[in-house]
């Protein structure tokens, strides 16, 4: 029995992530991952049984490092500004690190495999931004709003100006870089939208 090469095995993930982003799942294949990564098939089936256990796993461990990352420094009984601003520092740090990795998520989570992988990776984070959303509307800090409105505002124009900095250009085609200045204006902005 051939045993596990945790280097080749970091290969193969970073190469899948860059395939997934780059093919779409479609167009990703265990083929063509093994080609890309220099290893023969039968190797990728050391780390993987077939190719939905390698999205998910993959899709899994991108979820756990966010949502990781998300929790850094970041409490639910904070205050709804400051929580909220270490919300937007947290996830613009992982982003701008991990750009593959956040483009992977997005295609992941817009996919057949979105409940799956949600459901192994977010299960701790939902009830800890659970706890926050509703101490802030407790405490009158948020204005009372579903779920799904607060996620629009609150995080919508922060990923906008994220994927703006990804493609180094503005709505108009212009060169585009995310600063502190411009990060700090929307976020304002959406503090006194969701703000009492």
């Amino acid at each position: 029995m051939r045993t596990r090469d945790s280097n080749k095995e970091e290969i193969v993930k970073q190469k899948a992530i860059e395939l997934l982003v780059e093919k779409g799942i479609e167009g990703f294949s265990m083929n063509r991952l093994a080609k890309e990564s220099g290893v023969s098939v039968a190797t990728l089936y050391i780390y993987y049984s077939d190719k939905d256990d390698l999205i998910k796993k993959i899709g899994i461990e991108i979820g756990h490092s966010f949502f990781s990352e998300m929790g850094k420094d970041f409490s639910p009984t904070m205050p709804f500004k400051e929580g909220l601003r270490k919300q937007w520092e947290n996830r613009s740090r992982f982003a701008l690190k991990h750009p593959l990795n956040v483009a992977c998520w997005e295609l992941l989570s817009h996919s057949s495999y979105r409940d799956f992988i949600l459901e192994e990776s977010l299960s701790d984070f939902k009830i800890i931004m659970g706890s926050f959303f509703k101490n802030a509307i407790d405490k009158k800090e948020l204005i009372p709003v579903s779920v799904e409105v607060f996620w629009s505002i609150a995080y919508g124009p922060l990923y906008s100006l994220l994927r703006f900095e990804n493609e180094g250009k503005n709505f108009g085609g212009g060169p585009f870089k995310l600063t502190q200045e411009i990060s700090e204006e929307a976020f304002e902005l959406v503090i006194k939208a969701l703000t009492p």
